[in-house]
């Protein structure tokens, strides 16, 4: 007969909170959500991961050169050209020529991308707060909304912290 006692039996004790372990949680957390969001809002019909991202950094930023979006996206402009290209044929975005530098033009959201845009942004929201309202009473709301203060607080940091 082992001499174990009833606290062994139990649960283990959980690890102990380091900002490691906050970074590793968050960001699986926090990328397990994108994942779901993002495939929330894929249909055959609608714009791909790539465009939905492009099309939110002209939404968040307003008009903006190929190479400002590269940047924000953090690809190189080759890489967007294709997309961009397919986003303007699709109605989502139009090009006008750069109040400053001829050679270049900006890219903006058409009155109908902006449209569109904003319908998918409520539908995910819907789906999202149909969720947050079916799982988390009042209490774990006001907990999340002060966690996602903090997410972007972070974030915020992140944006301006030398890269390592």
């Amino acid at each position: 007969m082992s001499s174990t006692s009833p606290s062994s039996s139990s649960s283990p004790a959980p690890a102990a909170v380091t900002p490691a372990s906050c970074a590793s949680h968050l960001r699986t957390s926090v990328a397990q959500l994108a994942r779901e969001l993002r495939s929330g809002s894929a249909s055959p019909d609608g714009p791909s991961v790539a465009k939905l991202s492009v099309l939110g950094q002209l939404h968040r930023h307003g008009p903006s050169t190929p190479t400002a979006l590269a940047a924000l996206e953090r690809v190189k402009p080759q890489s967007l050209t294709r997309l961009l290209a397919e986003l303007e044929a699709e109605g989502w975005t139009a090009r006008s020529p750069h109040p400053s530098d001829g050679r270049q033009w900006l890219l903006s959201l058409t009155p109908e991308g902006v449209r569109r845009l904003k319908a998918l942004m409520r539908s995910r929201e819907a789906a999202l707060a149909g969720v947050i309202g079916a799982t988390l009473d009042a209490g774990q709301q006001a907990l999340l909304l002060e966690a996602c203060r903090l997410i972007d607080g972070i974030a915020a940091a992140l944006a301006h912290a030398p890269e390592p």
